[in-house]
């Protein structure tokens, strides 16, 4: 093998590394965006939950004043 082609080997080799690392950077952040879309996604759900819980109060409380009419 001549020197020119190891030379080459070894700069591709050193831009796969670089590729990796920054891919398993960007796969520990999107993770990370992730696990916080997740807790957000609970805590929607739960005060869509509540109002929805509300709103259903009030409705029947309306429709009961409106039968004491």
């Amino acid at each position: 093998m001549e020197k020119s082609e190891i030379q080459q080997l070894e700069r591709d080799v050193e831009e796969l590394l670089r590729i990796s690392r920054r891919s398993r950077e960007e796969n520990m952040l999107l993770r990370s965006q992730q696990a916080a879309w997740l807790i957000e996604r609970g805590q929607l759900i739960e005060k869509t939950d509540l109002a929805r819980n509300r709103i259903e109060k009030m409705m029947a409380r309306l429709k009961e004043m409106d039968d004491e009419l």
